[in-house]
């Protein structure tokens, strides 16, 4: 990488964020190869997750295609443990979701600038189908989860829930696709800490997505400031 664009990366950053990267891929490494050592497709997964929330808090579209890459790479991983729930969302819907919320954001900047999205709000009655249309999704996957005699059948569905309503609202632009994102991370947390008692080696994925909480909190907190200050500029 050219020292052109390394000082463009650091002036697009905040120190802060090189910190809350630097740090999370400081311990997704430690992580690795203190428990694992082996898997190097999580590692590669974890990276690349790490990376996507980082571009994701600020609203760089950039994010969504490296979510893309997270998806099909963290279904794979699932299929080794059996978590077929965990697979099934995100190859069959947190990656299609991050290709529509790829579009959504690239036709939605904010003042021109294609390294931000303009944030949206919802209307209340997006809101009731939004829930209601959640219930549906569910109970669907909750039969077909149990069909596939998923592990951990309610976490599963619980991780479902909490997934849809986060690739919902970040392909509509709101700032609470964080906020359901930390969620799912501490249902994902509970479900591979279970793992890990059979198996220590999948400590480095709890330790991954701890580091993804960590990432989703801060997500929120700048999604929170950049729709202040869009609206701001709005109202002149």
């Amino acid at each position: 990488m050219s020292s052109k664009k390394q000082n463009s990366l650091r002036s697009y950053f905040s120190k802060g964020e090189i910190a809350l990267w630097c740090i999370s891929v400081a311990l997704i490494s430690v992580s690795f190869l203190a428990f694992d050592r082996e898997n190097f497709l999580t590692l590669a997964a974890s990276f690349i997750g790490v990376t996507s929330l980082i571009f994701i808090a600020k609203g760089n579209p950039f994010g969504q295609f490296l979510m893309l890459l997270f998806s099909l790479l963290y279904g794979v991983i699932s299929f080794t443990y059996a978590y077929y729930g965990e697979m099934i969302t995100y190859l069959g819907m947190t990656a299609p979701m991050a290709v529509f919320a790829l579009v959504s954001w690239l036709k939605n900047p904010y003042n021109g600038n294609k390294a931000e999205v303009k944030v949206n709000r919802l209307k209340f009655t997006e809101i009731i189908f939004m829930i209601l249309l959640t219930a549906v999704v569910t109970c669907i996957f909750y039969y077909i989860l149990a069909a596939f005699h998923t592990t951990n059948l309610l976490l599963s569905t619980l991780s479902v829930t909490t997934s849809f309503l986060a690739v919902y609202l970040t392909f509509r632009r709101i700032a609470f696709y964080a906020i359901c994102y930390a969620a799912n991370d501490i249902v994902l947390i509970i479900l591979w800490i279970l793992a890990t008692l059979s198996d220590i080696s999948y400590l480095s994925v709890v330790i991954c997505f701890v580091v993804f909480l960590a990432n989703d909190i801060y997500g929120y907190i700048s999604w929170s400031k950049m729709q202040k200050r869009q609206e701001a500029d709005a109202l002149g």
